[in-house]
């Protein structure tokens, strides 16, 4: 039998291990900056919600309780400025790396089928395409691609690994295209709500869409907003009949969110504050690793939203990393997330306070 590993590409982070245990061999710790993990506490409101359903000795629903669908359908409407959103609209899923992997699988794509997703993006989108044999195509602009066996077009606003935000008129312009050709569009949104010097807009905004899911389907996750990177919580909410469809093949696959999480998440829906008080760390860890890298002489390129900066020095990136991690600092290489990133680094801003500020120090006196 073939190892459908063999359809893969190398798993990119096995090859930062050498530059992780330089950094870690630093006299004041590593300062790791790489993965982007979330390290703050999850607000208290939401783990008492996960305790008092800790006794849930039934299986979980696919679609998730009522009490769930709400929450979701309530803050697409109050936070992504969705119109009518049903309980068709939405469907839990159990992460969003888990649906962006199995995604075109779901829907049934296979070999002679297209996958498009942006030419610098996360690696995920190119695995879903090459685990179910369709062909992986990147893109700079979408509308320029060839629509022909298009079956999956993949929009990723805020960008990781660059923070990019795309202007309301561009998605506008990308989706009227998709719909013009049939094609379907999945727009990753997990970092709309994180950003800093543009303000991200949905898809499902009725400015973007016309009021109409039609083709259309949001990513949304919790992890990074409300520190659940460890529930697997996350969710969909778009076009019906393709998240009915979904849901149907993901009951018979057995694809339930727990019971516990689906209570923290209609928790961590129905709160804003705990997501206003996240941002204000993120702000004031960003705003100083972007002036320390600044100040030591990178440049930071787009990084208008999400939680990375997309940072060069016009070196290869392997020689930032491996330079960085002198400083005992472990960050991303760009080519982890296409050939066009390898000169730049993404750079997390994730870590606690005291690790940012001991960044900080360390590129202060390395430039020094």
């Amino acid at each position: 039998m073939p190892a459908v590993s063999s359809r893969l590409p190398v798993f990119p982070w096995d090859k930062l291990e050498p530059y992780k245990a330089t950094a870690a061999a630093h006299a004041d710790g590593i300062v790791d900056l790489s993965v982007g993990t979330p390290v703050d506490p999850v607000p208290d409101h939401i783990q008492r919600a996960l305790i008092a359903a800790a006794d849930s000795p039934g299986y979980p629903t696919v679609w998730g309780t009522a009490e769930l669908r709400d929450a979701i359908a309530g803050w697409a409407e109050r936070r992504l400025g969705a119109a009518s959103v049903a309980h068709t609209n939405v469907l839990p899923v159990v992460g969003s790396k888990e649906l962006v992997a199995w995604l075109p699988t779901q829907l049934g794509l296979g070999p002679g089928d297209r996958v498009a997703y942006p030419r610098l993006a996360y690696p995920t989108y190119e695995v879903g395409a090459r685990l179910c044999g369709a062909e992986p195509v990147v893109y700079d602009d979408p509308t320029e691609l060839d629509p022909a066996g298009l079956k999956l077009l993949w929009l990723n606003s805020p960008s990781n690994p660059t923070g990019r935000v795309l202007p309301k008129e561009d998605l506008v312009r990308i989706v009227a295209w998709a719909r013009e050709h049939g094609v379907l569009v999945f727009s990753d949104e997990c970092y709309l709500e994180l950003g800093w010097e543009a303000d991200p807009v949905s898809v499902l905004h009725p400015d973007v869409c016309g009021g109409s899911f039609d083709g259309l389907v949001a990513v949304h996750s919790l992890s990074k907003r409300s520190n659940l990177a460890g529930y697997r919580a996350a969710f969909l909410v778009g076009d019906a009949a393709v998240l009915g469809e979904l849901l149907q093949i993901r009951k018979h696959g057995g694809m339930m969110t727990a019971a516990p999480v689906q209570a923290a998440t209609a928790a961590a829906l129905g709160d804003d504050a705990h997501v206003a008080e996240q941002r204000e760390r993120y702000a004031a860890r960003r705003a100083a690793l972007k002036g320390a890298l600044e100040a030591h002489g990178f440049r930071i390129e787009h990084s208008e939203a999400s939680l990375y900066l997309w940072a060069t020095r016009d070196e290869p990136c392997w020689d930032t990393v491996a330079y960085l991690a002198e400083l005992g600092i472990l960050v991303a290489p760009g080519d982890f997330y296409g050939t066009a990133g390898a000169g730049f680094v993404r750079v997390a801003f994730t870590a606690t306070d005291e690790r940012v500020a001991a960044a900080v120090k360390r590129l202060g006196a390395a430039a020094a």
